[in-house]
């Protein structure tokens, strides 16, 4: 079967791709992952968070004994945190040691920050790079179309700073998601990841204190991202990766079905090994061969909006209809 699929105007060998996490920090591990039959990888993202932690801690530990002596206060000069130098020693050895497409992760506090730091990325090799707009919001001062803006202006001054592609990985908490998504279209974005796994705290009701836990997804979490690709499918220039809840070989089909032109996945992996990779491009080739089809393009975006005859299939239809037939769907469920 023929798995090549487009995605960021990069040919890949087939649609899956291995999202931003620690799985792919270390070479070898990234290595694997391509013996395994990922087409490309994106590399942890680089959070300006971090970095100014990192550098407030670094600066703590260097001078916590500054006080104590008064002959050792100039024995050890001040050492300038490295900010971001060791994420890209360590990007820059998994693009030399893989031969696929690796991309970069970014997400920043400050505009000037998205340029610079993306310029740094750039001359590591990478393919391309992801903005990863994870939402930081934790106050009331901003209003949407100012969080929007702010966004889009920032993909257009990377854009017009870099050369090479880059995509842009999404919340779906916006207020008009798809409006946000068109102006983004609008700005040349060179793909929309569908959609970020936001890290939620949870509450350890014995010790009454904040505790975080994994956030790895289900195969349920698929469906957002299901329904965004059916209804971007053939209406944005960009390229369409789903992301979140992509388990199996079934998950992959659906949203390639919908109209995604990629996957993203890290959950399943963590759940089931590097081997669900394999088995996922096994399936879906034994899928392929039942159904007729000899590669993806005679069937990604099947069931998209534009190529369905009921113009309702991706709004309320299937809502309403339950709501209609209350007692059938109780029925299912031994109510």
């Amino acid at each position: 079967m023929d798995l090549k699929t487009t995605y960021m105007g990069i040919e890949l060998k087939n649609p899956i791709i291995v999202g931003a996490s620690n799985l792919v920090t270390d070479v070898k591990m990234a290595q694997k992952l391509e013996e395994a039959g990922a087409a490309a990888i994106v590399f942890k993202s680089l959070f300006e968070e971090q970095i100014h932690l990192e550098a407030a801690e670094l600066d703590e530990d260097l001078h916590e004994y500054d006080e104590r002596n008064a002959e050792m206060t100039s024995l050890f000069p001040q050492i300038e945190h490295s900010g971001p130098k060791a994420h890209l020693m360590a990007l820059k050895s998994v693009v030399d040691a893989v031969s696929i497409p690796v991309f970069a992760s970014l997400n920043c506090l400050y505009d000037v920050s998205w340029v610079e730091y993306a310029k740094y990325l750039e001359e590591t090799g990478i393919a391309g790079i992801e903005l990863n707009f994870y939402p930081t919001i934790s106050e009331n001062q901003k209003s949407s179309v100012q969080i929007e803006q702010e966004q889009l202006e920032v993909l257009i001054k990377v854009k017009e700073a870099l050369k090479i592609p880059v995509s842009v990985k999404l919340s779906p908490y916006y207020s008009n998601t798809l409006h946000v998504i068109r102006n983004f279209n609008d700005a040349k974005a060179d793909a929309f990841v569908l959609f970020n796994r936001l890290f939620q705290p949870d509450i350890d009701i014995e010790t009454e204190a904040l505790k975080m836990p994994y956030n790895l997804s289900s195969k349920n979490d698929n469906r957002l991202s299901l329904r965004y690709a059916g209804l971007l499918s053939g209406n944005v220039k960009g390229s369409i990766c789903a992301n979140n809840g992509i388990h199996d070989a079934e998950d992959l089909i659906s949203v390639l079905l919908a109209g995604a032109d990629a996957v993203q996945i890290v959950s399943t992996i963590y759940k089931n090994g590097l081997i669900q990779v394999t088995t996922m491009l096994e399936d879906l080739s034994v899928w392929m061969k039942n159904k007729g089809y000899a590669k993806l393009e005679d069937f990604k975006g099947k069931l998209s909006k534009n190529s369905l005859k009921e113009p309702y299939a991706y709004k309320r239809a299937q809502y309403v209809d339950y709501l209609m037939k209350p007692k059938e769907f109780t029925k299912q469920f031994q109510i």
